[in-house]
């Protein structure tokens, strides 16, 4: 249930855009998207939801992270436009980071430990188009390869080979993905073709599905044009299978909190959350947020705390901030999870623009009550930048692989072979090495991948602790200093362990726990 990337290539989709409170649903149900077909497996086996959120043109994730520990080289880095420290918004237990002021949904939601923030995320050698890096992000390639299907399509067809042929069933009468708008992409393509339903607006949709007598549409001209219309209107009119279901959930969903106003990302997930609630078992919902192509006039020349980014990130803040209330109310916050994401970062440095330019890595907020970990590894570090590019710490397929094995359920070897080659985990719905030993709610291990240094927090260690011992996967205990912090707190050093995924495993009063250690290098 993390299709994120539940899109089709624009030229392979016939979609059929149903209108809901102002905005266009397209229903993806493509005979050969292999990404449908894997939703449709999964929606047997489990009821979750992704939600997957894409910030368009490249967001300037120094402004909206910032490095807490680092103000003084931030600060330098991008004097006209950096945010003075007082202002940026503090973390429960997390000293080193803050967020925008302006973000202060975002903020309340981390405290409440349901925001995981992904530090440093990119992949090798990475492009700085718009076009070419969306790609990237959408299909799972490396920089050097093209692919024409998305890598949830991949998997999607995989494992539902020759679909739609006899959807929708009396099991899965719903569409598969649904995305909000009219922004397409290729993450959900599978290696078949088109697949459509264009429904234009909520007259029509209505028509469509049967609740007014016929369809009064003035004929078309007769030229390549009018043509073409009146192919799409026949392919409406074959594609309206799933329509009805869409209908029937907007129509018995609520939103049961007050979404704000002016607010067009809040208005895409306000439909989401209505449909979730409606009962549509639709498993993956794609919104979009364009504007962070932030060039010239990212800040206000008299308060950085205000301007474009600013507006931007308030927008999103209080949109997902205001959607998982609503998921809280409705009941169905323990089923959704969502993820934010843009196709590439900005530079370090600002420039004299009051902007800043195309860049490498930047930091992802993964939401939902089933976040495990807060932090996925560390600030940048702003004194080891790479031609004023901050630094990779994360690959993109790190988390993919995340939501595709502990978000949706699939297994490793269906992970690497939709990822083409295998990817370690980063640790976001859960740290358990183990099935018997759950990781106590109070008990945190950060960062986490980690480099050098490891915190070991929680009450559970007021207990006292008789036993840690940290497990390679070969099953050997290496021997890392430890020292007490406090009396819930201990630190490890890490810095001798070769890079590679390990098991924490403590013993405090009769409670016993492990967890998953990813050291990075």
């Amino acid at each position: 249930m993390d299709r994120r990337h539940f899109l089709q290539h624009a030229s392979a989709s016939l979609l059929l855009p149903v209108f809901i409170d102002g905005f266009g649903a397209k229903a993806f149900g493509s005979p050969n998207s292999a990404f449908m077909q894997t939703l449709l497996q999964l929606a047997t086996a489990t009821d979750r939801v992704l939600v997957m959120i894409q910030l368009n043109g490249g967001n300037d994730g120094l402004n909206m992270v910032v490095p807490l520990d680092q103000m003084s080289k931030y600060t330098a880095l991008r004097t006209n436009i950096a945010l003075p420290e007082a202002k940026v918004l503090k973390l429960t237990g997390n000293l080193q980071t803050g967020l925008h002021p302006s973000m202060t949904g975002l903020q309340s939601l981390y405290n409440e430990g349901k925001v995981s923030i992904v530090h440093s995320v990119s992949y090798p050698t990475p492009n700085f188009s718009h076009f070419r890096a969306s790609d990237i992000w959408f299909t799972g390639a490396d920089s050097s390869q093209v692919l024409t299907t998305g890598w949830a399509g991949r998997y999607l067809d995989a494992e539902w080979p020759g679909y739609p042929t006899g959807y929708p069933t009396k099991d899965v009468p719903d569409p598969l993905a649904i995305q909000i708008g009219y922004i397409t992409s290729t993450a959900f393509a599978g290696p078949g073709g088109p697949m459509a339903v264009a429904i234009p607006n909520p007259d029509t949709f209505a028509q469509l599905v049967g609740d007014k007598p016929a369809i009064d549409l003035a004929p078309p001209p007769n030229t390549p044009a009018g043509q073409h219309i009146t192919y799409i209107r026949q392919q409406q009119l074959s594609s309206v299978a799933y329509a009805s279901q869409i209908k029937a959930a907007a129509a018995k969903g609520k939103n049961l909190v007050t979404y704000p106003t002016g607010n067009g990302l809040a208005d895409q997930l306000k439909i989401v959350s209505r449909l979730i609630h409606g009962g549509l078992q639709t498993r993956v919902y794609y919104v979009t947020i364009g504007g962070f192509d932030t060039h010239a006039s990212q800040t206000s020349t008299t308060d950085t705390t205000t301007g474009a980014h600013a507006t931007l990130l308030k927008t999103l803040s209080d949109a997902i901030k205001v959607f998982q209330d609503d998921l809280r109310v409705q009941g169905t916050e323990d089923r959704v999870a969502g993820m934010t994401f843009s196709e590439f970062g900005r530079r370090a440095i600002s420039n004299a623009s009051y902007g800043t330019d195309h860049g490498v890595a930047a930091p992802l907020f993964v939401f939902g009550k089933g976040v495990k970990t807060t932090v996925i590894g560390k600030n940048p570090n702003l004194s080891d930048l790479d031609n004023n590019n901050i630094k990779m710490q994360t690959d993109f397929r790190q988390v993919y692989a995340a939501l595709l094995t502990d978000w949706l359920g699939a297994g490793k070897p269906e992970v690497t072979s939709v990822l083409q080659k295998s990817f370690d985990i980063v640790p976001i719905f859960q740290q358990l090495i183990t099935a018997t030993e759950p990781l106590a709610s109070a008990l945190r291990l950060y960062p986490n991948p980690a480099s050098d240094r490891v915190t070991l927090e929680g009450d559970v260690l007021l207990a006292g602790v008789s036993n840690l011992q940290v497990v390679d996967p070969s099953g050997r205990v290496m021997g890392v200093p430890i020292n007490r912090l406090s009396d819930r707190a201990l630190a490890m050093d890490v810095q001798s362990l070769a890079a590679g995924t390990y098991v924490v495993a403590l013993q405090a009063g009769d409670q016993r726990f492990s967890t998953r250690m990813l050291v990075a290098r």
